[in-house]
Order: C-alpha cells, then sequence, then structure tokens
C-alpha cells in the first residue's frame, strides 16, 4: 500500500493553489489599472493642448498674440463660429446698422472685425455724423481735431473713419490684438493700456466694461446684447434718439444701409 501511494500523482495543497490564483488576480488588476491610467494621462495631455489652441482670449488677428491681461477679469470671447464672409451683428441699435455697408468696407481697409468697429460708432456716436462732444470730439468715431490733416473734412463719414480707426488699429498693436484694451486705448489714450485696469481713469473702466460686453455679444453671435441695453437704459438712448433723428430713422424702421 505505501509503494502504490508513492506512485500517485502529487496534488498541490489547496492553500498553495488559492495563493496562487490570488497573485494572479491581483497581478492582471494591477496591470489593468496601470494601462487604465497611462490612457488618462494620455488623453489628459491632448485636451490640455487642445485648450490651449481652442479656447480664445481674444480675436484672431494680424496683431500676432495678446500680451497678457493686465488684470483680473479682463476678457472678451472671440466668435467661435466659422465665418468666411466678415458680417454685422444683429444687435446694434438701427442707427449703426445703418451704416452696415460702410462699416464691412472701412473694417477690411482696416483689417478689423466690422463688430469691433460698430462697437466703437456705437458707443461713441450711435450712428450719427454730426456728432459733437464738449472737448471737441466729432463724427461718427468721434475723433479729435489733431488727427486730422488741414485738408480734410472732420465731418465727413470715410474721413471720420479713417482716422477712428486708424486709431483703434494703433490700440491693438500696443494691445498685441486684445480687442478690450483696444476700447480701453481709444478713450483713455493708448498710454493707459500697460497700466492696468485699477490705473485707468473710472470713465475708461465704464468704456471697457460697456464695449468688451457689446463686442462679446455681437462677435458671439448672439440676437441681441443685454449689455447694449443695459448702456441705452444708462444713458445711451438719448444719443441714439439724437443719431436716429438726424438720419430720419425710427428704431422700428426697417433698415437699408447707404
Amino acid at each position: 500500500m505505501r509503494k502504490l501511494k508513492s506512485k500517485l500523482p502529487q496534488h498541490p495543497q489547496p492553500t498553495r493553489r488559492l495563493r496562487q490564483t490570488l497573485f494572479e488576480i491581483v497581478f492582471f488588476a494591477a496591470l489593468a489599472i496601470f494601462g487604465f491610467s497611462l490612457a488618462l494621462a494620455l488623453l489628459g495631455n491632448s485636451t490640455d493642448s487642445a485648450s490651449t489652441v481652442l479656447s480664445p482670449l481674444v480675436p484672431v488677428s494680424r496683431f500676432g498674440p495678446a500680451q497678457p491681461v493686465q488684470a483680473e477679469g479682463l476678457y472678451e470671447a472671440a466668435s467661435s463660429r466659422a465665418q468666411t464672409v466678415p458680417t454685422l451683428s444683429p444687435i446694434f441699435t438701427p442707427s449703426v446698422r445703418y451704416w452696415e455697408d460702410h462699416l464691412l468696407v472701412w473694417a477690411s481697409d482696416h483689417q478689423v472685425d466690422p463688430n469691433l468697429a460698430a462697437t466703437v460708432m456705437q458707443i461713441e456716436s450711435c450712428g450719427n455724423p454730426a456728432a459733437q462732444s464738449g472737448v471737441g470730439a466729432m463724427g461718427l468715431f468721434q475723433v479729435m481735431p489733431f488727427h486730422f490733416s488741414a485738408d480734410e473734412q472732420p465731418f465727413d463719414p470715410d474721413t471720420n473713419a479713417l482716422r477712428g480707426l486708424d486709431y483703434l488699429t494703433q490700440g491693438l498693436q500696443v494691445s498685441g490684438g486684445h480687442a478690450g484694451l483696444a476700447l480701453a486705448g481709444y478713450n483713455g489714450g493708448h498710454s493707459i493700456i500697460a497700466r492696468g485696469y485699477e490705473g485707468w481713469h473710472s470713465e475708461t473702466q465704464r468704456y471697457y466694461r460697456w464695449g468688451s460686453g457689446i463686442y462679446r455679444e455681437a462677435s458671439a453671435g448672439w440676437d441681441s446684447s443685454p449689455t447694449l441695453a443695459a448702456w441705452l437704459s444708462a444713458g445711451g438712448q438719448s444719443l441714439c434718439d439724437q443719431a436716429e433723428q438726424y438720419l430720419g430713422i425710427e428704431s422700428g424702421d426697417s433698415i437699408s444701409t447707404h
């Protein structure tokens, strides 16, 4: 009997077999976790790179990448809509949209977004070519007299747009293409761009908030602008009433551009 038993196959003890099974389970679980973590890391890097490219702080322009923003909260989003032909947003008041055809030409000549040019016109004159401020700014873009040469007509729309958008373009160059900072510079002078929001005069701070909000909503493809509505309620409506009276249009009129 002893000899017979010695020839029988020797099976592993149950405890040893259980330990081997547990080791295999742990090994393959660890391998699966490592693979999953590696995949997540690769996907995360890819997402970070994409968001760096696709999250726009400023509109794409010929002026190159924007400089670091001067103060927290200075932000305006460029449109995410693909556009092959520049268009003017419908959010602007009728007296500004009256100049739509001109705005498209003027903006193209200066290689700027027509909605940015329209934002300046909206705040400065609401489309009134005869507007004049108490400090002497004139016309559609409220350009100061010293920007014109002696033989130029400041209230001529084409001339006024030329000088006004020249100055806006210079602001875009100084700010590295940042539309909000260029708007601030249009109001307070280009030298204030480097000072940062807290160093601006309160009027320039308000101009920045109104202008960047209106431009953000226009370039993002909105059908209406809460910021523009707030600006009208805060006093802008009287400016637009004067413009509509001068142009012979009413808010409810359908606009034929000139």
